[in-house]
Parts: structure tokens; C-alpha cells; sequence
């Protein structure tokens, strides 16, 4: 058994923007925060797109995926998600996660049903393999990080620096293969080892 998911990686480039945007959250979070807050940073060489989480997987499944998602997936067209807002889960005024994602605009477009579609495919392919299907809609997003204790803090923190206004310019990722990943726990986090890809068509 290995502890797999499947997701799209991101460019260098896209991780640097990221750091940088962090930095830059970081310092408007701190300026306002209060004491008995912990928030835990994504490391960005580590951060990705999640498109499914498989858990415990049997290696004998590895191959029969790999061939299933060639064939549902290898049919649809690259699509582009543009970066251009912060958000926050559950909700802003006491967040668990931190986000970057496309804007609300482009969520009711063409490209966000396109993305919608791809994800749909991979959750048919992963029931067909006896893998529960997820049931909330799907929202790309990448997580910058993870509120551990004091969101309530962290939410006035967020509206008294109202970073969560700004207009983001990040560029895009662009989902145009879905890799499968192994995630093995240590001391230290998680360490990913790509093991294959499936390339979406053009």
C-alpha cells in the first residue's frame, strides 16, 4: 500500500510568485494579529493542485489508473486557471486555510465548466476502481496555508488588513496533465514522489 493523490504540479515560476505572495500575507497578517495564533505556511516547492485524494492505495491499482484516466482524460483540452484572489475556507471571519484561486467571474465561465468537466472524468474513473466519489463540488484552489489554532483572530486580522480585497496578478496554472502522487509522512512533512502523468490533448 502506498498514501497517494492525484494533482497538477505547478511551474517554478508560479511557486516563486507564490512565495512572494505569502511573504506578503505574512507580514499584513502579523502586523495585526493578537497572541494565541499558529498558522502553518505550505512549503512551496510542495504546494500543488489536489484533484483527488486516494488514501491508502493497492500498487496493483496504479497501472489499471493510469490506463483508465489515459482514457477518460486523455480526450479533453488543456485549460488555463487564472490566479487572481485570496480567499478563505470555511469562511473569512475564522478561516482554517488560506487560498489562492481564480476569480468569482471566471468560476461561472466556460474554462471553470472545462475544469469541472476533467474533474467529473477523474472522479468516474477513481469510482470505477471502488474509490468513494467525492461529493462537494470542486474548487481549484492552492492552498497557501493552514490556520492550526485562533482563526477568529486570524479572521480580524484578514478584515483589518483587507488583503482578502485585492486583486491578485499571479499568472495561471495551467492543468494540462494530472500527475499521480505518493505522500509520505515524516518529521519534517510530507514528501512527494511523482510516480506518472496522464497528459491532457493540445
Amino acid at each position: 500500500m502506498i498514501r497517494a493523490f492525484l494533482a497538477v504540479e505547478l511551474s517554478q515560476s508560479l511557486r516563486t510568485e507564490l512565495a512572494t505572495v505569502q511573504q506578503e500575507l505574512k507580514r499584513s497578517l502579523e502586523q495585526q494579529m493578537q497572541g494565541g495564533t499558529r498558522i502553518s505556511w505550505a512549503q512551496p516547492a510542495s504546494i500543488h493542485l489536489t484533484l483527488k485524494f486516494l488514501g491508502d492505495l493497492d500498487e496493483q491499482v496504479i497501472d489499471p489508473l493510469r490506463a483508465a484516466l489515459e482514457e477518460a482524460i486523455g480526450r479533453q483540452v488543456a485549460v488555463t486557471v487564472p490566479l487572481e484572489r485570496l480567499g478563505a475556507f470555511p469562511f473569512p471571519q475564522a478561516p482554517r486555510l488560506l487560498w489562492v484561486g481564480p476569480s468569482e467571474k471566471w468560476e461561472k465561465g466556460t474554462d471553470a465548466k472545462r475544469v469541472a468537466e476533467v474533474h467529473d472524468a477523474i472522479e468516474q474513473v477513481c469510482e470505477g476502481l471502488h474509490f468513494l466519489r467525492e461529493t462537494r463540488p470542486f474548487s481549484p484552489h492552492l492552498t497557501l496555508a493552514r490556520i492550526k489554532m485562533g482563526e477568529r483572530h486570524v479572521g480580524v486580522a484578514l478584515a483589518n488588513s483587507r488583503v482578502l480585497d485585492r486583486l491578485l496578478s499571479l499568472g495561471s496554472l495551467v492543468i494540462e496533465s494530472v500527475v499521480l502522487m505518493q505522500s509520505e509522512l515524516n518529521p519534517t512533512g510530507s514528501v512527494y514522489t511523482k510516480l506518472w502523468d496522464v497528459r491532457l490533448r493540445g
